[in-house]
């Protein structure tokens, strides 16, 4: 079903409202198709050492060799990815005090006072600094 929620900006078609937010977000079951298409995404320069248990590394090592063209890291990279975005749909929406916005009936729709905003607040935050540093290493 397909909704429209008006903000100040004015009306925004969505096919999925998060708690007030709108998300495009991609989801663990559209990574088999992301990488048939070989897409490739900007990286940080940080790295990060990780052990698997026994089941998950066969996992890996099967998705691996389904997926040639990807490094194992790059698999590794998206998977966790795709995983931090449904971490952050899961999060429970608890409704606030203050309307921040109406959906087309006019119904109001009530600021999210749950994890979500201090995680997208932290994850932009996060995304700033790495994006300078990234910066700041090219010139």
């Amino acid at each position: 079903m397909s909704r429209r929620v008006t903000h100040a900006g004015g009306w925004t078609p969505i096919t999925a409202c998060h708690r007030g937010l709108i998300e495009v977000a991609m989801k663990i079951r559209e990574l088999a198709q992301h990488w048939e298409e070989n897409a490739k995404g900007r990286l940080t320069k940080t790295e990060y050492a990780i052990h698997l248990d026994v089941e998950s590394a066969a996992r890996l090592a099967a998705i691996a060799e389904m997926y040639p063209k990807r490094s194992t890291e790059e698999l590794l990279g998206e998977l966790i990815g795709a995983a931090l975005e449904e971490l952050e749909a899961s999060f429970p929406y608890i409704k606030g005090q203050h309307v921040v916005a109406t959906d087309e009936e006019g119904d109001p729709l009530y600021e999210d006072v749950g994890p979500t905003p201090r995680f997208l607040t932290l994850s932009r935050r996060y995304l700033h600094d790495l994006s300078a540093a990234a910066d700041k290493q090219q010139h």
